[in-house]
Formats: C-alpha cells, structure tokens, sequence
C-alpha cells in the first residue's frame, strides 16, 4: 500500500511541475488557467498532507528506536 501512495505522491509532484509550465505559458486562456490552477490546489493539499503523514510515521518510529535503546 506504501507504493501505491509514492506512486500517487510522484505523479502528484510530476503534475503539478506539468500545471506550473502551463501555467507560465503566455497563450493559455483565463479560463484553462482557472482549471488548472484548482487541479494544482488540491494536488498540492494532497502532497502536503502526504508528506505531514510521512513526517509522523517518522516521527513515531524514531521515538520507538529512541523508547528502544534506553530499555536497553
């Protein structure tokens, strides 16, 4: 299952690369640019919640390490 959300992850981060290159593009309309720019939103919500969810699971396995050496 961790696979599955690097994989989604990745192609978040290569989407949103490919949103902000059209985006800098000077002939895209108001109206494409508005989609595009909701599409980045939320696939920049969902790679930042990705990563805070990475960050704790971190977190909580270096306490464990740490919890680990001390009994020892």
């Amino acid at each position: 299952m961790a696979k599955k959300n690097d994989k989604n992850f990745e192609q978040s981060i290569k989407r949103l690369e490919e949103i902000s290159n059209q985006l800098d593009k000077e002939d895209i309309g108001l109206d494409e640019s508005i989609k595009l720019y909701e599409e980045g939103i939320k696939l920049a919500k969902y790679c930042y919640d990705t990563l805070k969810e990475a960050e704790l699971k971190i977190t909580e396995l270096k306490k464990e390490v740490e919890n680990s050496i001390r009994e020892d």
